[in-house]
């Protein structure tokens, strides 16, 4: 991906060689401490180099950064959360011209997130949520200070626009295959409301510790749910009409992420085993087992249709997806499985057999979604290409995977439309800040902004720099990647001061561009605007990351 510097947002993706087919937390965490660090650095060399920089630290971080997104399950119409300068909207765009707008009106910088965004079926209408998480103490957050109580909603807007109405107070907005209302969490039980607004909100069932994971079956008869109780966790189904809850082969194990099949008929599920605790970050190279089950819904029992093998990739490692189990075509389920070392998919049909392999290499799979027709799986990874992210496509039968962008942007949180004509997705490059972006399926690959608009007319693309890939070895061997950034006027044989910057999480890895992250998103930024103050940057991606394999996480 190349960025056009006069727009900051003109980028071409590669064509693909076809052959056939998180909002972060605002709360303080070690991410802040190493902030306050580069600020440390930045106040005592400052005054020494005598240098001004070319932008201001405003200017760059001034571009708004979107949501993940989200597609109607019919139609081409895409939805995403845009935060411009602490105000979240949600901005919408429908093919086939795709010219985005800004759907709600929400103003100022009050510090209440925006997100959970659903369609209905028929793509008419928008739900989502505004408020952040209640703390400890149940209180929503009011970083403004508002002088009224803040609180986490469930609302609904029009594609077309209107103003957006509250619907009912909660979170975790799950729509009903009718599009008629929706299900929901709320002071640990479950409830339903109408999207007209009509009738009460009603309280289906309550359960020991909650219940989460939430599925409507495909005919809006039941509910499954997950039931934690700490050490191990119930797979439930709730009976709308009768009002009964069953629970599916119940044992002292954790199961969990419930997928329908698409007759409604069975459940497909993962059971992990149930282990002791143990400390945080400890390495976790390998786990008593983990399966995948199929239930029968109408008996309630289950049958072991394929275990993990001994040793690596026997502890569970998931992905970035609505649910880490999908129900394929040609009843096939597709599923991530660290077997040699890497996050990659397999295949196995719902019966039982073989797992297929269908993404092979040393490469890590991130944001996976499956196409409407059920068969193929949509994902980003960093094949070939390990310090960035591209998508790529596979069919749910076998592999390889087909790149479908390349270059040296970085592409992320893909969704397929549901007419299946285009994808949408998120993007960025070392220059231009992460916004989102459209490919139609029939345009050789190329894809166009959605919003070039919000992105600020003073934005500094043309004076960023390109971090360098780096490689070094630890004391012990271990091969350990880092981003250089070198100012552009630096002369051969001369001495700059330099910061080294660690991200936090630990389960992070900074990237040869803006990040997908808001907060990592904000620390590059930090880091080029340090190179414009005559700083030599070297950004660390340090053992126990992500994106190197099991072995450099867990080390």
């Amino acid at each position: 991906m190349s960025a056009d510097k006069g727009t900051g947002l003109g980028c071409d993706v590669a064509p693909p060689a076809v052959t056939s087919e998180g909002a972060d937390s605002t709360r303080p965490n070690s991410d802040d401490v190493m902030h306050l660090l580069i600020w440390f650095l930045f106040i005592v060399f400052t005054p020494a180099l005598g240098l001004a920089q070319s932008f201001s630290l405003e200017q760059v971080m001034a571009a708004p950064f979107p949501g993940p997104m989200v597609t109607a399950p019919n139609g081409s119409r895409v939805a995403w959360v845009l935060n411009a300068e602490g105000a979240r909207n949600i901005w919408v765009a429908e093919g086939p011209e795709f010219q985005a707008r800004r759907l709600t009106a929400f103003s100022g910088d009050d510090g209440q997130e925006v997100g959970s965004l659903v369609f209905t079926p028929d793509g008419s209408q928008l739900v989502f949520v505004r408020g952040g998480a209640p703390n400890r103490q149940g209180e929503i957050p009011n970083p403004a200070l508002l002088p009224d109580p803040q609180e986490r909603a469930v609302w609904v807007i029009p594609f077309e626009g209107g103003e957006s109405r509250r619907l009912v107070s909660g979170a975790g907005p799950v729509m009903s295959p009718t599009g008629e209302s929706i299900a929901y969490v709320r002071s640990r039980a479950v409830w339903t409301a109408r999207l007209d607004g009509t009738g009460d909100p009603e309280r289906q069932f309550t359960v020991r510790s909650g219940a989460s994971a939430l599925r409507w079956s495909p005919d809006a008869s039941r509910i499954a749910f997950v039931s934690n109780r700490g050490d191990h966790a119930f797979l439930g189904v709730f009976a709308m009409d009768a009002r009964t809850i069953t629970y599916i082969d119940p044992s002292i194990d954790r199961d969990a992420f419930p997928v329908w099949s698409p007759d409604g008929s069975r459940i497909a599920y993962v059971r992990i085993p149930r282990r002791s605790g143990g400390l945080p970050f400890a390495p976790v190279r390998e786990a008593p087992p983990w399966s995948i089950r199929v239930a029968d819904v109408a008996s309630a029992s289950s049958i072991e249709i394929w275990r993990a093998d001994l040793g690596v990739g026997s502890a569970f490692h998931g992905v970035v997806a609505d649910n880490p189990l999908l129900w394929g075509a040609g009843d096939r389920i597709v599923f991530p499985w660290e077997r040699d070392g890497w996050t990659h998919l397999y295949s196995v049909a719902a019966s039982g057999g073989r797992a297929e392999l269908l993404t092979p290499g040393a490469f890590e799979v991130e944001d996976v979604v499956m196409t409407p027709d059920r068969g193929s799986i949509v994902f980003s990874s960093n094949q070939d290409d390990i310090d960035r992210r591209h998508l790529w496509r596979v069919g749910v039968r076998s592999g390889p995977p087909i790149a479908l962008t390349s270059g040296s942007g970085i592409e992320w949180s893909p969704r397929v439309a549901g007419n299946g004509e285009a994808i949408a997705f998120l993007a960025s490059s070392a220059t231009v800040p992460a916004h989102a972006r459209v490919m139609k399926v029939d345009a050789g690959g190329r894809s166009e902004a959605l919003a070039p608009q919000t992105m600020p007319s003073d934005f500094p693309s043309d004076l960023l720099v390109e971090p360098e890939q780096v490689i070094f070895s630890g004391a012990d061997g271990m091969r350990i990647h880092a981003q250089l950034f070198v100012p552009s006027d630096l002369q051969e044989g001369e001495r700059r001061p330099a910061a080294i910057f660690f991200h936090g999480g630990s389960r992070r890895q900074m990237l040869l561009g803006f990040h997908y992250r808001g907060y990592y998103h904000n620390a590059y930024a930090m880091n080029q605007y340090l190179v414009s103050m005559g700083y030599i940057v070297l950004a660390v991606n340090y053992r126990s990351g992500v994106g190197y394999g099991m072995e450099f996480r867990e080390a």
